[in-house]
């Protein structure tokens, strides 16, 4: 409402001469709030209830994720479009499903393909990792469902994303450590979820590497009506992604990005991602070793160029660091 007022008064502001001490009666008159100031407001205030929790504004879009053709179409009919033309998929009486479930290997691009989702959607989204809701505190994990929810109603258009949701929707019945609380945090899910059916412009998306954990009930029409596969790259949309990451970057003309996707098969998008990046890494530690002032840097800077022989280095690197055991790899644990 503050908003609007503000909008309605600058709008006037031209034909207010601020040396007079009254303004004139004709004036006063033309000062009225009206539908425009309402939505120039809508437009600019972020939510409230997006102010309340942690959000990061999607700016993912189609074109920034390599290949997954199929799974973006998919995403675009189960989100994008009925979000865009409501009054279309009302007209033709088509439910819409309330949740999507992509599941596939780690690294295959599931977060990026929910904020993408969410951008072009031109919706607000909720990101929530499954294990930052568990709490040892009785009630306060299924607290923080309910206020996610609570939040997407009053943000809506809106869309909630769980990563990892394995963690807080096991199958039920297991026994173990944090059994109970497991068991309520899923019973206050699949409340909202049903709840859900019950509003318009709120969809969830969650993703998991394990969808054999998850509880049956979950994926049950209604619920997760979609569920999505997202596979590891093919030699194409590997090829793809290695543009996307390289673009704007010095590349070198020696440099086959069509055989570095070649050799990379069983590679996933972030394993590609990460070639790219480490790549990089190696021509900038080779630079400043050579050029370590910053103004010899600058005035070198033509020569920091990313060849193919980099690439390679790269990818054995990158290739190192998926073929170590799980023994051998770094305890990362103790630092977080």
């Amino acid at each position: 409402c503050k908003e609007a007022a503000m909008k309605c008064l600058r709008r006037l502001l031209p034909e207010l001469n601020l040396e007079d001490e009254k303004v004139p009666p004709e004036t006063l008159e033309k000062l009225v709030i009206n539908m425009s100031d309402f939505d120039y407001a809508i437009r600019e205030i972020t939510p409230s209830a997006m102010r309340e929790v942690y959000v990061e504004p999607p700016d993912v879009k189609w074109e920034d994720i390599g290949g997954l053709d199929i799974v973006k179409r998919e995403l675009q009919e189960a989100v994008e479009w009925p979000m865009r033309f409501p009054e279309m998929y009302k007209q033709l009486g088509h439910e819409v499903p309330k949740g999507i479930l992509l599941h596939g290997p780690s690294g295959t691009g599931k977060t990026l393909l929910a904020k993408a989702v969410a951008t072009e959607s031109e919706a607000n989204f909720i990101s929530v990792k499954g294990p930052e809701l568990m709490s040892r505190w009785v009630g306060e994990s299924e607290k923080g469902i309910r206020d996610i929810f609570r939040k997407a109603r009053q943000a809506s258009p809106c869309v909630i994303f769980f990563d990892e949701i394995d963690s807080i929707a096991p199958i039920r019945g297991l026994e173990g450590a944090g059994y109970a609380s497991t068991e309520r945090m899923m019973s206050q899910l699949l409340t909202e979820m049903d709840g859900v059916q019950e509003i318009h412009d709120v969809v969830i998306i969650a993703a998991t590497n394990r969808v054999d954990m998850i509880d049956p009930a979950l994926l049950r029409p209604g619920r997760f009506d979609r569920i999505v596969f997202i596979p590891n790259p093919d030699k194409f949309t590997r090829k793809k992604i290695l543009e996307i990451n390289t673009k704007g970057k010095p590349i070198g003309q020696d440099v086959d990005l069509e055989r570095i996707a070649s050799v990379t098969e069983g590679f996933s998008g972030a394993d590609m991602s990460a070639i790219a990046n480490t790549a990089v890494s190696l021509v900038l530690h080779n630079y400043l070793q050579k050029y370590p002032t910053p103004e010899d840097a600058l005035k070198h800077s033509s020569e920091a160029l990313v060849s193919m022989h980099n690439f390679e280095e790269a990818t054995k690197k990158v290739r190192n660091q998926k073929e170590m055991k799980p023994e051998e790899k770094p305890n990362l644990s103790q630092y977080r």
